[in-house]
């Protein structure tokens, strides 16, 4: 009776020791803070994501119709935007906005 107990034990101390040695996977990379679908009154507000629309948009934060278009993203506003929003600028705005930390 007192090997069974023996290896009954030693059984359970060497699994958690196989386990312990596992490597965990890795975390996952945090997501991006802004992006083209944040809304835009949401960027104006942080100082650092106006920053990155004033010098990628400029006049953006200034424009006389903001009040009818701050709740939407750039993606949203892009399509209205007559061509003024290109997807070049739009990828340095995600780019730019992406590096937020």
């Amino acid at each position: 009776m007192k090997f069974l107990v023996a290896g009954a034990i030693a059984a359970a101390m060497l699994r958690p020791a196989a386990m312990a040695q596992q490597t965990p996977a890795p975390a996952a990379p945090a997501a991006a803070k802004f992006s083209l679908d944040t809304p835009i009154e949401t960027l104006l507000a942080d100082e650092k994501a106006k920053a990155v629309l004033d010098t990628d948009i400029p006049g953006l934060s200034s424009h006389p119709a903001l009040d009818q278009f701050k709740a939407m993203s750039l993606k949203a506003v892009q399509p209205f935007s007559n061509g003024a929003l290109t997807d070049e600028m739009l990828k340095k705005v995600e780019t730019d906005l992406a590096a937020i930390k």
